[in-house]
């Protein structure tokens, strides 16, 4: 960024209909004063939800009396001169295509409670996405070479690979809302009861609480936690343990939420560290996909609800509605919603604020039993500059091993799909910790194939693949 544009960032969201982000975003734009001087630019290819959103962002930006520029476009080209950040944020029909990754997969025996980022739904995910965000990577170095790409789409460790690997020419990094901090680390010393809510956290207690958290994205853990120089993870692991016993007196019922405290305490019980990101690492792992000889005491993993995901997406819109129509006022709007990880790091790097935030980037020696060039979930320190992940320390033996295995199928699949290589992506798909079967394999791929074609590059179906 020019330093004379650092009183007016411009910041393109590229999926601005993707509620995940579109909403959060507005807000910290607006709310932020190193922000809502500049421009914000969404860009979505459904025109009608493109159209709800610059209104809702104007509207929010008129209540709150802020000179914050609105721009919007179904043509990314048209508004990505002069981006200072591009925040990739899209999600073609993401909800149906998982559900479908999710019930093939099942048919073969594999069980996943997400399906976006591990498992064959993590490998035809990237299948999906991926060409299109290298699609984008040409133009942003084409009309905004100097922006900031910040990939906040899943498999995040597959597309932030393949921005590195085959855009060097940009400056990216890849996010996960997982670890936003300082919540994050708020979260974890009210479990290890030095303080009673998120609200007592203060800069004093950051200091003193020296916790490391490191991995593969979605397959984070907890190394290190250290009160004032005492060990601190026992009294979290046993947080959560007793947290478990209450996981069937309501709460999300979900596939990604059940028995997440309880699975939690038992890969404790097991490692000797906690997962940080369980939601998801319970569908990295084999214990919990039914095929024992005997019965586990936690029972093997829901799958993904395509249908109960269409309701809250469709709630979500009814919300953005509400605001549009004045049946939510929209004074209601700020109080509403709060700040987002991608948003709270731009401000941060706009205002250079000197913050620390979980990137998935580079090790770069953080992690000092794993290669520099693997591509973690770390703390850094995070500005106009760059990104300095730092240091962690060593990675356990055992959760190290399944780690690697977990990058190799990212770094694989991200070739497969770049290089539309079949070899790779059945390559992939067999590294993949949750693939036990050849034959199973090779199905998944064709039925996935034939299933996904009007998602997937053409240039894939030169190989004649059947299912047979």
């Amino acid at each position: 960024m020019n330093p004379a544009n650092m009183q007016h960032p411009k910041v393109v969201v590229i999926g601005a209909g993707s509620l995940f982000f579109g909403r959060q975003s507005i807000w910290q734009m607006v709310q932020s004063p190193y922000l809502n001087q500049g421009t914000l630019a969404l860009v979505d290819t459904n025109e009608e939800r493109l159209t709800k959103m610059v209104r809702l962002a104007e509207m929010v930006a008129r209540e709150n009396n802020v000179s914050l520029k609105v721009e919007g476009s179904v043509d990314r080209r048209q508004v990505l001169a002069g981006a200072d950040f591009v925040v990739l944020s899209f999600a073609e029909q993401s909800v149906k295509y998982r559900g479908i990754d999710c019930q093939v997969s099942l048919k073969y025996g594999i069980r996943m409670c997400s399906g976006d980022t591990i498992g064959p739904g993590g490998i035809f995910r990237a299948m999906r996405e991926l060409p299109i965000i290298m699609e984008y990577a040409k133009d942003i170095e084409e009309l905004c070479p100097e922006a900031w790409v910040i990939n906040y789409i899943n498999p995040s460790t597959v597309h932030g690979i393949a921005l590195h690997r085959y855009a060097p020419q940009l400056k990216s990094f890849a996010l996960c809302d997982s670890h936003h901090m300082p919540h994050k680390k708020a979260y974890y010393a009210v479990r290890a009861g030095i303080i009673g809510d998120n609200s007592e956290f203060t800069e004093e207690i950051d200091r003193k609480f020296d916790f490391r958290i490191a991995g593969v994205n979605h397959f984070t853990w907890l190394l290190k936690a250290e009160y004032e120089g005492q060990n601190v993870m026992p009294k979290i692991a046993e947080a959560m343990r007793l947290m478990a016993g209450d996981e069937n007196n309501g709460g999300d019922r979900g596939a990604k939420a059940i028995f997440n405290d309880a699975i939690t305490y038992e890969l404790y019980d097991i490692f000797g560290i906690i997962p940080t990101c369980t939601a998801h690492t319970k569908e990295y792992v084999r214990y919990w996909q039914g095929l024992g000889q005997t019965s586990d005491a936690i029972p093997p993993l829901s799958i993904w609800e395509t249908e109960d995901r269409y309701q809250r997406h469709d709630e979500m819109w009814q919300q953005v509605e509400g605001f549009l129509s004045g049946e939510i006022p929209i004074t209601d709007y700020m109080s509403t919603f709060g700040p987002d990880h991608a948003t709270d790091i731009i401000e941060n790097m706009v205002g250079n604020l000197g913050k620390k935030f979980f990137i998935n980037t580079l090790n770069q020696g953080a992690v000092t039993n794993m290669n520099e060039d693997s591509f973690l979930e770390l703390l850094c320190d995070v500005s106009m500059d760059g990104v300095k992940p730092l240091h962690v320390g060593e990675m356990p033996r055992g959760i190290r091993g399944m780690q690697e295995v977990v990058l190799d199928t990212h770094e694989i699949t991200a070739e497969a799909v770049v290089e539309q290589s079949y070899e790779k992506l059945r390559r992939a798909m067999l590294t993949d910790p949750l693939v036990n079967s050849i034959s199973d394999a090779d199905k998944i791929i064709a039925e996935l194939l034939e299933l996904e074609r009007e998602m997937i590059p053409e240039g894939w179906y030169k190989h004649g693949l059947t299912v047979s």
